[in-house]
């Protein structure tokens, strides 16, 4: 499936709720279906900054694609950042960097997010493109 297929699928799961009490719990059950993340990647250096919450970070890159992995302390953070694993990971860095993540915008997430959750929903984004770059930059050097 490609990115945009992803959102796709997703915006239609969200559009089977009326309320966002119902979208709140789906992302709880989201979170509870994120892969646990290696213990060894819980810690300070995997946090990503901005968070209210901690939310901890892996990328590696294998066979030209980045695979995520993540955790968080706060269940509704931790379904959000499954969200965007669920959309970016196991992408060329090229696709992450060019993706638009228009599902956040239709599903409403955004907006019926705290300020802070916002702001670390901005902060996950920024850290899973950073990976992005990083692995695109390093692979371009050793061409």
């Amino acid at each position: 499936m490609t990115i945009n297929e992803v959102q796709d699928q997703i915006i239609e799961e969200f559009s089977a709720f009326d309320d966002w009490l119902a979208k709140y719990d789906y992302l709880i059950e989201l979170s509870n279906q994120l892969p646990p993340i290696d213990p060894q990647y819980k810690t300070n250096e995997y946090l990503i900054k901005g968070c209210q919450s901690r939310v901890w970070l892996n990328a590696e890159l294998q066979n030209g694609k980045v695979i995520f992995t993540a955790d968080s302390d706060a269940i509704i953070t931790k379904g959000i950042i499954a969200l965007l694993i669920r959309v970016l990971s196991n992408r060329t860095p090229d696709e992450i960097l060019d993706a638009d993540l228009y599902f956040i915008d239709r599903i409403g997430l955004k907006e019926n997010l705290s300020p802070t959750r916002a702001n670390g929903l901005l902060s996950m984004i920024k850290q899973i493109r950073m990976y992005a770059l990083a692995y695109k930059t390093k692979s371009e050097a050793q061409k």
